[in-house]
């Protein structure tokens, strides 16, 4: 038997409340996704004024952060033209993201899901997307 640990409503709820946060702090409202181990989401937070496209995007980031166990930004760097991973984008129905915003969540090593950013710069979702991280971290201390 598999014991597979994922995340619930109450750490999905820590990790939007860290992200949004910092979303506030540098004056963005965003669109926060947070999916379990396999992808399939949790909690949703549109914050006023996050875009609507970014209401997808944010999921998908997640889920791609969730289910890959990677990054959504090195997903980016790996798919340019020439490179064996150049058209990662068209998988899974198109819901595999390589813009930045989307990482996995780990817990003693481990990927239990994944938080997805999407309204800024893809450096601003990733900090707000790292920020989240951080709070439910200290958090469960």
């Amino acid at each position: 038997m598999l014991t597979i640990h994922r995340l619930d409503l109450e750490d999905a709820r820590l990790l939007i409340r860290g992200a949004s946060e910092k979303a506030r702090d540098i004056g963005v409202p965003m669109c926060i996704a947070v999916v379990d181990e396999s992808g399939n989401l949790v909690a949703f937070e549109r914050m006023d004024g996050g875009k609507t496209t970014s209401v997808i995007i944010a999921q998908d980031k997640a889920f791609t952060a969730a289910a890959a166990r990677k990054a959504t930004h090195e997903y980016n760097a790996a798919n340019v033209p020439g490179n064996l991973a150049f058209g990662i984008h068209t998988e899974v129905g198109g819901r595999l993201s390589t813009v930045g915003g989307g990482l996995p969540v780990l817990v003693n090593g481990e990927v239990v899901g994944g938080i997805g950013l999407s309204s800024g710069t893809p450096q601003q979702d990733m900090d707000c997307a790292q920020a989240g991280i951080d709070y439910f971290e200290q958090q469960r201390q």
